[in-house]
């Protein structure tokens, strides 16, 4: 009872400003922390994959080839934490305080319980995996180790999210932010001296690249865990008297499982493509996960900016502020098109550069620039489709967000990419707006039925 009190003082302290502040200041202000610690995040995957590829083509081939795990690891996270913020942020709108703090301390549980689960994953199948895209002993090796590190020691990165969603539930961006940049600069900074051998420290290669990864995961956890025991906040955690409630499990996996399988699909997608890429060329894989790395420059800023969103969205929801919802949609979606507009023309005005960063060679630079200026052409429409999906999560409605997600990268995009392989490799990246354009269409479909049935109402 101390918590669920400490909880309800510290709002009545301070009115949530997500159902006072003006719209567009609020947006800016959530918002700006979350995107600066996300493009904090993306020069952390171009700088780890830049002392990748000074190791070795394979080298970058093996972290290319992993990161469909890494998605899948990273979806159970972020889907987890999806759930979370949603759920938290609605309770609080509808002033339901010990709801609120029993859906945060059972993500530090599921949290856990993620990570076991991956944990498994590592030890069991790493070198099976590799095995099944290539007989190249090098990369296989490379690629085992760097998948069993990120793997087995991941627990920092399931306990830090979770955290992390709930303070930007409650409208606290900083301390997130914090947690972000203190992770990515930890691994940036880690990144040469285990990989390279500095400073006394042995030459590892691609596992120090994945060592000074789960390194700088678990300082950002241990962080957030100091924040959340020492700070006020207006969510308490708390296992005092705790009892699993599986009510609470099921409301949080009701967006939150959409959200997950909405992200592991791109798993599957990204292990679809390689195995179609890689009948052209191993350097083609090598440039696909290069693309991953330069558009996250791109979406990382976006996401950002619907980590800010999505709470706002919840709490008026939750608290029937119809107006502020709409209007949170409609300069949400506007700020997500600049950036968008913005990363198009730099992938059309300097894709070499882009691609020199690393160490990019010749026949990478060849198939490389017709591939950026294609893909992205789906930028400025992903923006609106990342923005609805948002709000379909956002108001307890995430599997609308899955449907839009298997249209994109998998009943369109795939089938898309294996036919258009039939004519080139110039052809294959096509299918990205075309898959994109698709959704968007089923995603503008989806919000009128929504606002017809469930917002017009508020």
């Amino acid at each position: 009872m101390n918590e669920i009190n400490k909880g309800v003082k510290f709002l009545e302290k301070t009115e949530n400003k997500m159902g006072t502040m003006s719209v567009f200041p609020l947006i800016i202000s959530m918002s700006v922390p979350a995107m600066l610690s996300m493009l904090v995040q993306a020069m952390y995957n171009v700088v780890d994959s830049f002392f990748v590829a000074k190791v070795s083509e394979n080298a970058l081939t093996a972290v290319s080839l992993a990161f469909p795990i890494q998605t899948l690891l990273i979806a159970l996270a972020v889907g987890t934490s999806v759930g979370i913020n949603s759920l938290v942020s609605r309770r609080l709108g509808e002033r339901r305080q010990e709801k609120a703090n029993s859906a945060a301390t059972h993500g530090i549980l599921l949290g856990a319980f993620n990570w076991a689960i991956f944990a498994l994953v590592g030890l069991l199948f790493s070198e099976p995996f590799f095995r099944s895209f290539t007989a190249n002993e090098e990369i296989i090796t490379m690629g085992t180790q760097y998948m069993s590190i990120v793997c087995i020691v991941s627990m920092g990165v399931f306990i830090e999210i979770n955290i992390e969603k709930t303070l930007q539930a409650t409208g606290n961006m900083i301390y997130p932010m914090l947690s972000q940049i203190l992770g990515a600069v930890t691994n940036i900074i880690l990144d040469p001296i285990f990989i390279f051998g500095l400073l006394g420290v042995p030459k590892m290669g691609v596992a120090g690249a994945a060592i000074a990864t789960v390194i700088g995961q678990i300082f950002a956890m241990l962080f957030l865990i100091y924040i959340i025991v020492k700070k006020d906040h207006q969510v308490v955690i708390s296992f005092r008297n705790f009892k699993l409630d599986f009510s609470t499990i099921r409301d949080i996996y009701s967006v939150g499982f959409p959200s997950i399988i909405m992200q592991a699909i791109g798993s599957v997608m990204v292990v679809g493509m390689n195995a179609i890429l890689i009948g052209f060329t191993e350097t083609a894989v090598a440039l696909f996960g290069v693309y991953f790395k330069l558009q996250s420059f791109v979406f990382m800023p976006v996401f950002g900016l619907m980590q800010g969103v999505m709470p706002i969205i919840g709490y008026n929801f939750g608290a029937r502020r119809r107006d502020r919802l709409l209007s949170t949609v409609r300069i949400g979606s506007i700020i997500s098109v600049v950036i968008m507009a913005i990363g198009t023309a730099l992938f059309w005005l300097i894709p070499d550069r882009l691609l020199l960063i690393f160490n990019a060679s010749r026949l990478m630079l060849e198939i490389g620039v017709p591939a950026l200026h294609t893909i992205s052409i789906c930028f400025v429409p992903a923006a609106l489709g990342i923005m609805f999906s948002t709000v379909f999560q956002a108001v307890g409605s995430g599997f609308k967000s899955l449907i839009i997600s298997v249209l994109r990268q998998l009943i369109v995009l795939l089938p898309a990419a294996f036919l258009l392989s039939k004519i080139g490799l110039p052809f294959v990246w096509y299918a990205f707006p075309i898959a994109e354009g698709a959704s968007l269409i089923a995603s503008i479909v989806f919000y009128l039925q929504l606002y017809k049935k469930r917002l017009k109402t508020l």
